[in-house]
């Protein structure tokens, strides 16, 4: 279905979905060396899956609308985790260096089961 469109649309969405994530992010960790380079991270990640999709003989396409669909599932699975990314991040500022962080494990499970909901949905809307 999605990989039916335009291709334009499709690099209009992966775009889109970057400047969401990387957004989104830089307000939930206010350090200004992450979201300097952060949005760089990611459109080097964008490159290596579509190389890794031609390699594997997927389309330009279902790459982007898989990469699109990563990121916004990333984003809405991290929404529970935006207060401690501020907090961890504040105290990095301040000189803090805790040994650990304390990463909820419902946090964890629920980011891991929208991020895999996502790319599923993406690879049932590029067959």
């Amino acid at each position: 279905m999605l990989a039916s469109v335009a291709e334009e649309w499709l690099w209009l969405m992966a775009a889109t979905a970057t400047v969401v994530h990387c957004s989104a992010m830089a307000r939930w960790i206010p350090a200004q060396k992450f979201w300097r380079v952060y949005p760089f991270i990611w459109v080097l990640c964008l490159a290596g899956m579509i190389a890794f999709g031609q390699a594997t003989g997927r389309s330009l396409a279902a790459m982007l609308v898989m990469y699109a669909f990563l990121l916004i599932g990333l984003t809405i699975g991290m929404f529970p985790t935006r207060k401690l990314f501020a907090q961890w991040s504040t105290a990095i500022k301040a000189g803090e260096t805790p040994e650990g962080y304390d990463y909820p494990r419902s946090h964890l499970t629920f980011c891991a089961v929208i991020v895999v909901l996502m790319l599923f949905a993406a690879f049932a809307l590029t067959r």
